[in-house]
């Protein structure tokens, strides 16, 4: 016993040593909690993370220091300084530590993770450009109608029976999003199959992105992938790589018959990129692997957020008669007219 606790003794020493050697010479950081030894205040979040960080902005002003393991974490919580870090000094803090989970996705060269600097400005550049651009939105305008109404007239025709609202905002917004990627929408009986499938891959993949992962807080401990979130994220990985490998090999493979990408007056996503890489006329050229991540950027982004915050909306609205009443009253003639959902 006495043994043990010289152990701890020497040890806590230690850390307060190395932390205060650490910290010398150093700006002052912002207040906060002091957190315990190695894990700092990870043992006292809470799932609902914005009533804790209310809590603390409350105790500690808008700007709190939390250490969360080995990683030092800043909290933002004013208007003013919030302005500061996401508008005036953007370039500034642009960076961000790219989880276990996402490298093993995309290697970290997506737009997402990309660290700022001129492969980030290139990939930026390639969706605003392409993807984003209001020529884009306005050519996919006929296509934007033509899936709402059949989604429209789906949930119509249900009227009475339970209906799984996620899973047909998403298979909506999915034929939207892989339409303007790669071109061809699923019908049928495989659009409700593929859509299932790859609203499962989709969902694991954010959940494993977004799950708290110790190899993030300690780098040290990586290699050990103590949680296993590395080896389950690979399962979705090799899912969705496979399809995006198999629809740009379709696509070159269309090319070659063709004779050339540029015969073709209409360009999807996939058409672009491909392009763009055998030009290579920049100084920053675009890669096979630039290419397949932002591919991955596009759906996963692109769908499970938008059918997730419409499934949410929905739920409040049951939950809540008082926001139904309101929205029951406003006029809609056009969604009166029968021919909508023929």
């Amino acid at each position: 016993m006495d043994l043990f606790f010289t152990i701890v003794a020497a040890f806590t020493i230690f850390w307060f040593t190395w932390t205060y050697l650490k910290s010398k010479g150093k700006p002052p950081s912002p207040p906060g909690p002091r957190g315990l030894p190695l894990v700092g205040s990870l043992p006292f979040l809470r799932p609902d993370l914005h009533s804790y960080f209310a809590e603390l902005a409350s105790t500690y002003g808008p700007v709190v220091k939390l250490q969360l393991g080995s990683k030092l974490g800043i909290l933002v919580t004013s208007p003013s300084a919030a302005r500061q870090v996401l508008k005036d000094q953007d370039t500034v803090f642009a960076n961000r530590d790219v989880p276990m989970t996402a490298k093993v996705l995309t290697g970290g060269r997506d737009i997402a993770w990309n660290p700022y600097g001129p492969e980030w400005r290139m990939l930026r550049k390639v969706c605003v450009i392409k993807m984003l651009s209001n020529a884009t939105l306005d050519k996919a305008y006929a296509l934007r109608r033509r899936e709402v109404r059949e989604t429209v007239g789906y949930l119509y025709n249900k009227a009475g029976s339970p209906v799984n609202v996620g899973e047909q905002m998403f298979l909506t917004i999915l034929n939207v999003v892989t339409n303007m990627l790669w071109g061809g929408t699923v019908e049928g009986e495989a659009r409700a199959s593929l859509g299932a499938e790859f609203r499962q891959v989709i969902s694991e993949t954010t959940e494993l992105l977004g799950m708290p992962n110790i190899s993030d807080f300690f780098p040290a401990l990586a290699p050990l992938d103590l949680q296993g979130a590395v080896k389950r994220m690979k399962k979705p990985m090799d899912k969705l790589n496979a399809i995006i490998e198999s629809i740009i090999e379709q696509r070159l493979k269309k090319e070659k018959e063709s004779g050339s990408s540029s015969a073709v007056e209409f360009k999807d996503f996939v058409q672009f990129l491909l392009q763009l890489k055998d030009e290579e006329d920049s100084k920053t050229p675009l890669t096979m692997d630039h290419i397949k991540a932002l591919l991955l950027d596009m759906v996963v982004g692109g769908t499970d957020t938008s059918s997730n915050s419409i499934e949410f909306t929905m739920a409040e609205i049951i939950n809540k008669p008082e926001l139904e009443n309101p929205l029951v009253a406003i006029p809609t003639p056009r969604l009166m007219d029968p021919t909508l959902y023929k």
